[in-house]
């Protein structure tokens, strides 16, 4: 009897709960920048759910968007410890979505990490997902004002990493997969020409796999490496798996030659390339298997 109760419990918990995981997923992501954590403060959040008084809970979605926050903002204070000893770029876990969800792009992922905790969860509940700040504030433990002030300061903070116009999807797929054949192929004339002049590089290995330990920079900088890196794609190979929208940004899917895959999402400016982001560190790929 006990059990059948319990179990009819959990269903009633699942019932509410599970039409709300993939914002959930999404808002633990954004803060956190892990498909993995994102996806285990989500189920710790149902843990809590299924042993909350639940019809005391007049908004669901409010009462577990503020669980999540909670959750991630414990999980930052180790998530940056472990990154001051990461080798080489970090980079976010990358998230394959043909057709993005919000304009949280890569780069703006990346500037949200130079934000305080608080000043990331206020950001992205306010500006991204649409809290009040009332809301907002009952979620950090901060009043309206801090709240609002919080959000400013970050606001400050990332504005140069938002894109300043939008580019059309098509056009974007159009230059990653002029990237891919130029890059593989080793026609260099093709590759400078998709390239701006100040474009960079990063690469994150993770020190699990060959990566560069630092940024590459520059337009001549960016073409050393791609030569090298020619010589090799012609060697061994790189086989392309997808072409799409990768974190926000036009990119591919591939798998190469040590039977990895790996991502390469690029950032746009006035039809040129300015940032290449290519994630190789496997952790950060399993869930594109």
């Amino acid at each position: 009897m006990e059990e059948a109760r319990g179990t009819r419990d959990a269903a009633d918990a699942a019932v509410r709960f599970d039409p709300l995981r993939p914002l959930l997923v999404r808002v633990a992501y954004r803060m956190l920048g892990s498909v993995a954590d994102a996806e285990d403060v989500v189920q710790d959040a149902f843990i809590r759910w299924l042993g909350a008084d639940r019809d005391a809970v007049a908004v669901p979605e409010a009462w577990l968007r503020r669980t999540v926050t909670r959750l991630c903002l414990d999980q930052l204070k180790s998530a940056r410890a472990r990154r001051e000893t990461y080798v080489g770029p970090w980079l976010p876990e990358p998230l394959v979505e043909d057709e993005p969800a919000d304009d949280v792009t890569l780069p703006l992922m990346l500037a949200l990490e130079r934000l305080s905790p608080l000043e990331r969860a206020a950001f992205l509940l306010h500006d991204v997902f649409g809290v009040g700040f009332d809301e907002v504030a009952a979620t950090i433990g901060r009043d309206a004002a801090a709240a609002r002030q919080l959000a400013a300061r970050a606001r400050t903070h990332v504005r140069e990493a938002r894109p300043r116009y939008k580019l059309e999807k098509a056009r974007g797929l159009e230059i990653a997969e002029a990237f891919f054949a130029a890059s593989r192929s080793g026609d260099m004339a093709a590759l400078g020409a998709l390239l701006a002049a100040d474009v960079g590089m990063w690469s994150d290995g993770g020190g699990k796999r060959p990566a560069a330990v630092v940024p590459v920079l520059g337009f001549d900088t960016v073409m050393k490496v791609h030569r090298s890196l020619a010589v090799l794609f012609g060697k061994y190979g790189s086989t392309l798996l997808h072409t799409g929208m990768i974190n926000g940004l036009p990119g591919f899917v591939t798998r190469e030659s040590d039977g990895e895959v790996q991502t390469t999402a690029l950032e746009i400016e006035d039809g040129r390339i300015v940032g290449i982001y290519v994630v190789r560190n496997p952790d950060k790929l399993v869930h594109l298997h």
